[in-house]
């Protein structure tokens, strides 16, 4: 793409959502190779992977990363965090697995953490947080379940515990006195942070400039082209020092700001390097997408580069509900054609569709089969971890759980 100095290249929504998808790795089947070390790969790359706790199919941190991984395995996530210790916990926009190569620019919001601590974990006393801590320092790590004693309290927010020992635990874990060793499920298990990772030191904590840096490349490698508000996405206070950096890198021809088609006022930046790609979608690319995937978690820009508005209703009540109660985007080359809302029946080892939206272009007519051969993969990586590893005949499943009379019908009629 030819470009002058400092004057906007354009460039169509098409070619935004391709770069996109390019830099999301979704653009291909497996980016990241295959084994342990992909998921090493694919967290460094991505930045971060969210964390959540539904898990009416595979909780989200698994489904992210078998998005771009086909063989992936929930013990590779272990490995990288309590084996390996490439990876570790903390606060994002959400909890999420972080790069430990990454780590030190995170070191400061842990310092800032412990005076005065976060409003959660204001009530938290020295009296409960010597107690935790002491626990782990003559005992090893622990998990909450190992505490027993504590006097429950009244929950002073609506995301509160009624436990003490909990609310130290998640003190010492955001102020960085602890880190989360392992996870069996949600099930979190505490250690100090330098005794997990082998250190006799920490490593010091990056500047504020390298930490704004570090923001914007980030965006950058994960995002191909990126906004401010994609960059600061849940924190708009870092905008002013992000821009001011964009606007430096700009000076130096590091970055290229571009005239997106029908953006409006939002200015969009990327690499030379990233636009000197010319992508193309795999139209036979299939993704059932987590809806807290980093494609999907910013809704604003997945409306504009897909003309998609995603809406997530765990929380709606059932009769309010449009997409179902987790409805889970369905990527067929760069477009999103379906929401389906998924569940997995693990006593009877299924997958159950419980409704099919379709959109745009969309339809069971144009998409069916592609869809279909998509669900055998999830099914079987969904009940992969099912007693003594059974997975039943995906076609058999597919074809009691998919294509119910409702969904024939959608396919007889082509809506």
């Amino acid at each position: 793409m030819s470009r002058t100095r400092n004057k906007p290249l354009p460039l169509t929504r098409s070619q935004g959502r391709s770069l996109w998808l390019r830099a999301q790795r979704l653009d291909t089947r497996a980016p990241f190779g295959h084994g342990p070390e992909a998921t090493r790969l694919a967290i460094e790359h991505l930045g971060y992977v969210q964390i959540d706790t539904i898990n009416v199919i595979e909780r989200c941190h698994h489904h992210i990363l078998y998005s771009r991984i086909p063989d992936y395995q929930r013990v590779h996530l272990h490995q990288a965090q309590s084996i390996d210790k490439t990876v570790f916990e903390f606060w994002t926009h959400a909890l999420a697995y972080i790069s430990t190569r990454d780590l030190h620019f995170f070191i400061r919001d842990m310092r800032l953490q412990r005076t005065p601590p976060i409003k959660w974990y204001s009530g938290v006393t020295t009296q409960e947080l010597r107690k935790v801590l002491t626990l782990i320092r003559k005992g090893g790590g622990i998990t909450i379940r190992d505490i027993d004693d504590d006097v429950l309290t009244e929950k002073d927010h609506l995301w509160a515990t009624r436990k003490p020992s909990k609310r130290a635990l998640q003190l010492a874990f955001y102020s960085g006195t602890l880190t989360i060793s392992a996870r069996s499920g949600m099930v979190k298990t505490y250690e100090l942070m330098e005794r997990h990772f082998g250190w006799d030191k920490r490593p010091k904590p990056a500047s504020e400039r390298d930490i704004t840096a570090y923001q914007l490349d980030r965006a950058l490698r994960a995002q191909g082209l990126v906004s401010l508000d994609s960059i600061c996405y849940m924190n708009a206070p870092s905008k002013p020092i992000v821009r001011r950096l964009i606007d430096a890198r700009v000076r130096r021809k590091e970055l290229v700001p571009l005239a997106l088609e029908d953006a409006g006022k939002t200015e969009y930046w990327a690499k030379p390097e990233t636009l000197d790609t010319h992508p193309q979608p795999d139209e036979a690319l299939v993704h059932v997408l987590s809806p807290f995937d980093p494609l999907i978690i910013q809704r604003k820009r997945l409306q504009f580069f897909f003309d998609y508005e995603h809406r997530f209703e765990a929380y709606v009540p059932k009769e309010k509900r449009v997409f179902g109660y987790f409805a889970l985007p369905v990527l067929v080359g760069d477009k999103v054609v379906a929401a389906v809302d998924l569940k997995t029946d693990r006593e009877k080892r299924k997958l159950l569709v419980q409704k099919w939206n379709w959109f745009g272009r969309g339809s069971a007519r144009t998409y069916k089969r592609l869809i279909e051969e998509e669900l055998h993969r999830f099914e079987r990586f969904q009940l992969a971890g099912t007693p003594n590893g059974v997975v039943p005949d995906a076609r058999s499943v597919v074809a009691d759980a998919v294509l119910d009379d409702g969904v024939q019908a959608l396919i007889r009629t082509g809506k």
